[in-house]
């Protein structure tokens, strides 16, 4: 499913920043989602995810108590607010989509099961 991402920019450290994730095709409610970020030189690191049922939610411990996941279904929008940012969380940012494997799958997927992405947005955060 086609993704597409919007807010990133640039802060300082300690500033807080919202991430949008909208699918061209379909809705975000269809899926399970997530966020990855990535810096050069790097692979894509695992930021969190929510399950499509439930809203189930999982976090990286480099992010967890900083970063919040959300869906909102009548926006047809998932959302990655991120607050107190430090210059390690400076990355593009990507949205990624899961497809469940059944109607009883609450689960937020492993990381290597997320199987669709967006084009990316860069996300700098200062000292």
């Amino acid at each position: 499913v086609p993704l597409v991402e919007s807010g990133g920019g640039s802060v300082q450290a300690g500033e807080s920043l919202k991430l949008s994730c909208s699918p061209s095709e379909r809705t975000v409610g269809d899926y399970h989602m997530g966020w990855f970020r990535q810096v050069p030189g790097k692979g894509r690191e695992y930021v969190g995810g929510i399950s499509w049922i439930g809203r189930n939610t999982h976090y990286a411990e480099s992010v967890k108590g900083r970063f919040t996941i959300a869906r909102d279904d009548a926006e047809n929008t998932l959302s990655l607010q991120m607050n107190n940012l430090k210059p390690e969380d400076t990355a593009v940012y990507y949205c990624a989509a899961a497809p469940p494997k059944g109607y009883g799958d609450y689960t937020v997927p492993k990381p290597d099961e997320f199987t669709s992405w967006g084009q990316g947005t860069q996300v700098t955060v200062s000292s």
